[in-house]
């Protein structure tokens, strides 16, 4: 040991020195600069509880804010506009919680919840307990001992349903994985067991290891490879994902609780339950509230639950907080970079504390404080960003923990003492018995209350546990007030130990920073091959002459006299001559689309305005143009391009899941230029967001006839790859719209072409007998097939006005009537062409339209 009494406490916690043996400290940037842009709340606040929970930073109550106060949001139970547009939004973040842990909904449902405990809480009531019988052995809830309570509380659920409760200490999970003992009986038994353990303990801050996961679900680990059944994993990650990123793509646990303020600070009482689809099947509820039945009567005991995930969500979801949540999720992006950066810092932090504070000594030579863990904070994949230790006077006793906690907040330190609701770890680390904590409640000793030393043994610890904000000065701070206020001077410290942990190799992150790649979803479907559609059912194409014959004998008259693509899905249309068609319809139909802050696609139903912005591909430079439509002047606002294909596009650019038409699609984001072009114009952030070019979205099932062997693959289109329209019917509208207008001494015009452009049709066909289209089974376009897949059903968006964005009653007043109560307008078509060759086929304005009448197709 070396006397240090002749420096000061600046050069032992200098900044130079911590740098020199952490490289990972920040995000690029000034620490400082962002406290003090984002948390100016806690100047001259040491904030060391962020295991208890995290602080918000200013501009995600500021975004929030922001977006209730632009938006109405509400019941999402209703239908209305306001409805529709949270229950989008509620949507688009249950994607965004499934991206953050890198898994999709294909795999997992999200479960809001009121917190943690409450998902725990759901886990122990629906999970389906069996209790033992002469039929065979019952469930066993398996838990790991150091949990916190409110995961072994599950045990009381369990017992009442008879399962046997099973206490597992953590070096038994591997060291009793070699004893093979007998099942009784319980070999191919579905017996439902469950077992807990926290992906990080919240007392210590010890990572347990996640292929615990797939170690027990395998029945390798203990308790599980001793017994048989079928084993569900539930991970309590509420700690585990404040500084730490989860890959649910590798460790697919069963269910995963966690709290929203834990990872943001805001908002409080929100938390969720993500349980796997497959899992979720088997989960059993007895009590339902609004908004869970799919039909229930009140004189007879009949209710049937809806079909998702939404059964377990009793009454109105908190909605507005859930809304919260995309601003957390954006703003912690913005500030940190990834997840795998916070890890690192708030690593840091931790193993530097703990360095100097595991090698302060009194002047005696006596250690001032008793460290609980379990290792030397050397490796970031066994150890979080929490220590957790006693203070020792120079005599070795405990100071208790109240006394610390009292001293520390005359200096405005915030730290957490006691046990942290985690009792096992309380006594494991702190050696108290069963006995003892009997003993210690008769002495009047009771969770949470300040009785910190009982006959000079502790009850409790101290906690400090560190943020994505947290900064070198407060481990300066904190270390500074330790001395101060508890250490014998002159102070020494343990040189040798010092040196060794300084000087060692500080961190495996191996596992950790591997970087996440959003895994592909595919809405249940398969079958794609470097971003194209296989299995296209083989019809032949027609010859010459069999187009003839067919012309005659159907007497068709029927050509394509306009041919329209929508690059921008809402936007203006973009006409053409000729085009090429796709593996998803026409070229570039429908690949992008504009999204509010929240991820929420945007629709001229929402927003008319869309309909001014008109998209320009130019194939031959490789670019979609964005640029203020007709006479609509803007000033100062330039077109803006982007390119066609995202490879030549920036690589660091965003992917995610989005929504369209009740499907999940994964989406690109198109960068920040084209961005704050269209939040200018429409007034609101937004941003552009393109379908990914390696995912397979796949029409919807019911639209297939059975045996077919085709693969039909959408892109941002709600129901098909293309929707055809006939003038002859447009016509028969446009008639019913003027005598409407005549009889009602209206002067309002819609000719022709502006309905035309109402219904944003891909095709636009010439013919002499209206609606005639729906009678269709099949068509050929040129030398291409077709199939009818069912009718098109219109809503309001038929009546923004494409020209002006204003919305008027007609057509859509016009068309219920004019089709006896019926809203619907144009079919749906799929590409059947058989693909024999490598030459790209065409459409054309002009070709011949011939079809195939065989009964009438289906609405959708």
């Amino acid at each position: 040991m070396r006397d240090m009494e002749n420096l000061s406490l600046r050069d032992l916690c200098s900044f130079e020195t911590f740098s020199r043996s952490w490289k990972h400290y920040g995000y690029g940037g000034d620490q400082q600069e962002l406290i003090d842009r984002e948390f100016k709340r806690i100047k001259g606040t040491t904030y060391l509880d962020h295991a208890g929970t995290t602080l918000f930073p200013e501009s995600h109550i500021k975004a929030f804010h922001e977006d209730i106060a632009r938006n109405v949001y509400g019941n999402p139970h209703s239908h209305n506009p306001s409805s529709r547009l949270t229950h989008d939004t509620v949507e688009s973040v249950r994607y965004r919680i499934l991206e953050h842990f890198n898994t999709t909904p294909d795999e997992y449902s999200v479960i809001f919840t009121s917190g943690c405990t409450a998902a725990l809480k759901l886990v122990a009531d629906s999970f389906p307990w069996k209790s033992a019988s002469t039929d065979g052995p019952g469930s066993r809830f398996c838990y790991l001992t150091d949990n916190h309570t409110s995961v072994v509380g599950i045990r009381g659920a369990a017992a009442v349903q008879g399962v046997a409760v099973v206490p597992v200490q953590p070096h038994e999970v591997e060291a009793k994985a070699t004893i093979k003992k007998s099942t009784n009986g319980e070999q191919g038994s579905s017996t439902p067991n469950l077992f807990c353990y926290p992906a990080q303990s919240n007392f210590s801050g010890r990572k347990y290891p996640l292929r615990y996961v797939k170690g027990i679900q395998s029945q390798q680990l203990y308790p599980a490879c001793e017994h048989g059944g079928r084993w569900f994993v539930l991970l309590d990650a509420a700690c585990f994902v404040g500084c730490s990123p989860l890959d649910l793509s590798k460790h697919p646990a069963d269910f995963v609780p966690i709290s929203f303020y834990k990872m943001f600070g805001f908002p409080t009482g929100l938390g969720a339950l993500l349980v796997k689809n497959e899992t979720a099947e088997i989960l059993r509820k007895s009590y339902f509230g609004g908004g869970t039945a799919a039909a229930y009567l009140v004189d007879e005991k009949y209710f049937v639950p809806r079909p998702n995930v939404s059964r377990f969500e009793d009454g109105t979801i908190a909605f507005l907080d859930i809304i919260s949540l995309h601003h957390g999720f954006e703003t912690l992006k913005k500030l940190t970079g990834s997840m795998l950066n916070v890890q690192l810092h708030t690593f840091g932090l931790a193993r530097y504390t703990y360095t100097v504070l595991s090698c302060l000594r009194h002047s005696n030579g006596k250690p001032v404080a008793q460290i609980y863990c379990d290792n030397e904070f050397q490796n970031i994949v066994e150890q979080g960003a929490i220590l957790n230790f006693s203070v020792l006077d120079c005599h070795g006793r405990t100071v208790g923990y109240s006394q610390v906690d009292k001293m520390a907040s005359l200096f405005n330190i915030h730290i957490r003492t006691g046990c942290f609701c985690n009792t096992g770890a309380c006594q494991h680390y702190l050696v108290i018995s069963n006995q003892d904590v009997k003993t210690n409640l008769q002495a009047g000793h009771v969770c949470g209350d300040n009785v910190d030393v009982v006959e000079g043994r502790p009850t409790g610890s101290i906690r400090v546990s560190f943020g994505y904000m947290s900064s070198f000065e407060d481990c300066q701070n904190f270390l500074r007030f330790l001395v101060n206020c508890f250490v014998d001077k002159p102070f020494t410290l343990d040189q040798e130990r010092l040196g060794r942990l300084m000087t060692s190799a500080p961190v495996d992150i191996t596992e950790s920073s591997q970087s996440f790649h959003p895994t592909p979803i595919t809405n249940g479907q398969a079958g794609h091959e470097n971003g194209q559609v296989i299995g296209h059912s083989v019809i032949e194409v027609p010859s010459e002459e069999d187009v003839s014959k067919e012309r005659k004998k159907n007497g068709s008259t029927h050509k394509l006299t306009n041919l329209f693509i929508y690059p921008v899905k809402s936007c203006a249309s973009f006409e053409v001559a000729e085009w090429p068609l796709g593996p998803q319809g026409l070229l570039y139909d429908r690949f992008w689309m504009v999204v509010n802050e929240n991820g929420v696609c945007l629709s001229q139903k929402r927003e008319p305005k869309l309909c001014l912005i008109q998209p320009v591909i130019c194939l031959a430079s490789n670019t979609l143009q964005l640029k203020v439509s007709g006479r609509i002047s803007y000033l100062g606002l330039e077109p803006v391009a982007i390119p066609l294909e995202p490879s030549v596009m920036n690589s660091g650019l965003r992917t995610s899941h989005s929504k369209v038409c009740g499907d999940s699609v994964q989406t690109m984001d198109c960068g920040p230029k084209v961005s704050a072009w269209l939040s200018e114009f429409l007034g609101k952030p937004c941003s552009l967001i393109r379908q990914s070019p390696h995912f397979l979205r796949e029409i919807k099932n019911g639209t297939q006839k059975a045996g077919d062997c085709y693969l039909t693959a959408l892109s941002l289109v709600n129901e098909a790859q293309f929707l055809l329209i006939n003038r002859a019917s447009v016509s028969i509208l446009q008639q019913h719209i003027d005598n409407r207008q005549e009889s009602e001494n209206e002067d309002t015009c819609l000719d022709i072409e502006c309905l035309v452009q109402r219904f944003r049709a891909n095709l636009v066909i010439s013919g002499q007998e209206p609606f005639v289209e729906e009678s269709w089974s099949h068509l050929t376009i040129g030398a291409s097939q077709f199939q009818v897949i069912g009718r098109c059903g219109r809503c309001q968006m038929i009546g923004v006005d494409q020209k002006s964005a204003a919305r008027t009653q007609e057509p859509l007043r016009s068309l219920s009537e004019c089709r006896s109560g019926k809203v619907t307008f144009g079919v749906y078509l799929t590409d059947r062409s058989a693909r024999n060759s490598t030459a790209v086929p065409v459409l054309s304005v002009g070709a011949h339209v011939i079809p195939q009448i065989s009964g009438s197709a289906e609405n959708l």
